[in-house]
């Protein structure tokens, strides 16, 4: 991701202004009266420190001008809320507030949508396992965290889970000096595999082959799991019918399969 690019969101960051903390303290304490102009220029003043924040989520694949917008947002949240009472550099202020926003804005444009619940359970397990770590000099057990939060188990994995970020199929896992073997490499799917594509494939051209009433008999039976008595029932006919009409189907399909 290109942060020394000159045009970022149509502004030139090469001629972004650099404002001294004496700046800084007067033109907050003409915002803080309403002065709109010194707003403006408190803002532009201070873009540079937006730069610096957006080049820790330089290897998230978002883009640049979209994390430096968020981060804007965030620098203005700042300046809203900021106290020149507490004797707290603006910037030591700002940069947690413009993180903050970032992260925000990527948990909330994830691909995987992560139920708030769910977010919130393994936030506070998070905090819970860096408590006890900093307590213990030792990481605790999932078991022990749960227990900390009072949930079971299972809900702190699974939350915990959920909160990762995806990896992509194509990522290198292994390098033996010349071909990389990547995720998808290590993944197995015995379910789906070539010759159950190819069983369905023949399943499908042999119902092909198959009256009307013969397909609605199958389909009822095997597919929508009712017995020959509730598909003779539902189609009007007797469960003997059925019973006919069904071997008489799958007799047929055994041909073609």
């Amino acid at each position: 991701m290109a942060i020394n690019k000159v045009d970022i969101c149509g502004v030139n960051t090469s001629k972004l202004p650099l404002l001294s903390e004496a700046e800084k303290t007067e033109l907050l304490t003409k915002i803080k009266a309403g002065d709109k102009k010194a707003r403006e220029t408190f803002i532009s003043g201070n873009l540079r420190l937006v730069l610096s924040v957006i080049q820790r989520f330089s290897n998230r694949g978002e883009y640049v001008d979209d994390l430096f917008q968020v981060g804007c947002i965030g620098l203005i949240k700042a300046i809203d809320n900021f106290d020149l009472s507490h004797g707290v550099k603006f910037s030591t202020y700002a940069v947690p507030m413009i993180i903050g926003e970032i992260r925000r804005y990527l948990r909330d444009n994830n691909t995987i949508r992560v139920s708030r619940s769910l977010r919130d359970i393994a936030y506070k397990a998070l905090t819970v396992k860096e408590k006890l770590t900093n307590e213990r000099q030792s990481e605790p057990t999932v078991d022990e965290i749960a227990k900390k939060l009072d949930l079971p188990k299972e809900d702190v994995v699974m939350a915990l889970d959920a909160i990762l970020d995806p990896i992509s199929l194509f990522e290198p896992v292994y390098h033996d000096g010349a071909d990389a073997i990547f995720v998808m490499d290590q993944v197995r799917d015995d379910k789906n595999s070539d010759d159950a594509w190819l069983e369905e494939i023949a399943l499908r051209e042999a119902m092909k082959r198959l009256s009307d009433r013969e397909k609605l008999i199958l389909s009822l039976r095997f597919f929508a799991g009712k017995t020959q008595m509730e598909v003779a029932d539902e189609i009007g006919i007797s469960q003997a019918q059925v019973s006919r009409l069904e071997k008489s189907a799958l007799s047929h399909m055994k041909k073609y399969v």
